[in-house]
């Protein structure tokens, strides 16, 4: 079939956006304004397994499965979490992919991902996966210098090994590399214009993956291409007749913009919003999986059938296992990410838990609210701390006039009268509890127990 040709004007840098001895530019523009566009459908893919697994040691096999296995268990049948992509080139990839493949879940999808050459295509038709992401180089920083081809080469190269891996059967997810530094006119429009030629003479579904490979995309409406993630999915849309469905973005927090890049697809146009487990990946990572459900939750106001706890134990599991280290104060998979340290916050909890809590983190994620103990806590503080520790019920929480905690107080002023620095330890508070208020623990055992029965 005859494609649209291209232009050779030479590399085109934007070096008014990206000056490189400055840090980057937005280039607005007041004349122009994308409108929002809400897909009907939008879901979440994951790419843990392939660009989170490159920013951390290698996962063995088991490890592999059993994130595959909570990724499952965490999505449960709702198909927020549509798709998961996996390497294909080792003995250990392959066992991996193959002990995946054989859990027969529907949820997440297992897809692949190959260099743009035919030869990792075999891979994939060996394996039987029905489709694959393919890495498609298109800033002319990639072209000229990574490939050493002209625009016109690169666009050969990447068009013939997608009809090939069409005429195979198999549904190929272009990856567009530094897309936020892409020439639009020149390049990505005849490249995803000729790509839409080739989805309707196969009657295939051809995806398009937007890669903000480095993280400077922006969410602003009325900022330029590349940069503009809106201005990029209403380009895909409506130059290039690429729908919604096929519409992934995928983005890096170099600038802290992974999250609300990502949501920005959704709200301009796309329906797809890739990301990893626990944000791992290149550099300072990906758009985290976990913060892209609550996006999803925010914007269709429903998580269907999921299982946000399970959130909280693949957490763990990162921890322990993989042995990531987590930030404490990373949004809601950190350990410190609903604990408070002021005084004013734990009264607030303490007269009202909505005050400083956005929703119920203990019913949503099996994380209770806690406050940490030092100085400035105050009877408050204290009287929270035992409450939530415990999980007392409603009837039984104590109150900061209550006389029980007053024993406790002094010891905590006595420790910093003394020169401590540091916050009181929960072990240390436990041992108070069992001295001045053993009727706490018998009443907290009963409610486990019930809770265990129930």
């Amino acid at each position: 079939m005859s494609f649209k040709a291209i232009k050779e004007p030479g590399p085109n840098y934007f070096k008014d956006q990206f000056p490189f001895d400055e840090i980057p530019k937005i280039k607005f523009n007041n004349a122009q304004h994308h409108a929002l566009d809400i897909p009907d459908d939008i879901w979440i893919t994951d790419t843990t397994f392939r660009d989170g697994q490159q920013s951390l040691r290698p996962m063995s096999v088991e490890e592999i499965t059993t994130l595959f296995d909570y990724l499952h268990k965490l999505d449960n049948d709702s198909g927020i979490i549509r798709q998961t992509e996996f390497f294909l080139y080792t003995d250990k990839d392959k066992a991996a992919l193959k002990q995946c493949m054989d859990r027969g879940y529907r949820y997440p999808e297992i897809t692949s991902w190959i260099r743009a050459n035919k030869a990792d295509l075999e891979l994939v038709k060996e394996l039987g996966i029905k489709e694959t992401g393919m890495l498609m180089s298109i800033s002319d920083y990639h072209i000229f210098h990574k490939l050493g081809m002209s625009r016109q080469e690169a666009m050969n190269h990447y068009l013939d090994l997608a009809e090939e891996t069409l005429k195979n059967g198999i549904i190929p997810r272009c990856h567009l590399e530094d897309v936020t530094r892409a020439d639009f006119p020149e390049f990505v429009v005849p490249l995803a214009s000729n790509l839409m030629e080739l989805s309707e003479k196969y009657g295939m579904q051809v995806k398009i993956r937007a890669c903000d490979t480095l993280g400077i995309g922006v969410p602003f409406s009325y900022a330029e291409l590349p940069r503009s993630v809106p201005a990029i999915v209403k380009c895909l849309r409506e130059e290039c007749g690429v729908p919604a469905e096929s519409i992934e973005w995928h983005g890096h927090n170099d600038f802290n913009k992974g999250v609300v890049n990502a949501t920005a697809c959704w709200l301009y146009g796309g329906a797809s919003a890739n990301s990893t487990l626990m944000g791992i990946g290149e550099r300072t990572g990906n758009s985290p999986l976990e913060s892209m459900i609550f996006e999803y939750a925010q914007i269709k106001g429903n998580t269907k059938t999921m299982n946000l706890k399970m959130i909280s134990e693949i957490a763990k599991y990162f921890e322990n296992e993989i042995g990531l280290t987590i930030s404490p104060k990373a949004p809601f998979i950190g350990s410190e990410f609903n604990l408070t340290k002021a005084g004013i916050h734990a009264d607030g909890l303490l007269k009202h838990r909505e005050i400083y809590n956005s929703f119920d983190t203990e019913k949503i994620l099996d994380k209770i609210p806690l406050v940490s103990i030092n100085s400035y806590s105050g009877l408050a503080g204290i009287a929270t701390w035992i409450n939530s520790y415990y999980k007392l019920p409603a009837e039984s929480r104590l109150g900061k006039a209550d006389s029980k905690i007053v024993p406790l107080k002094a010891w905590i002023d006595k420790e910093y009268e003394g020169g401590r620095t540091t916050c009181i330890k929960n072990r240390e508070l436990r041992a108070l509890v069992e001295k001045h208020l053993p009727d706490i623990l018998l009443l907290s055992a009963r409610e486990h127990k019930k809770t265990i029965c129930s």
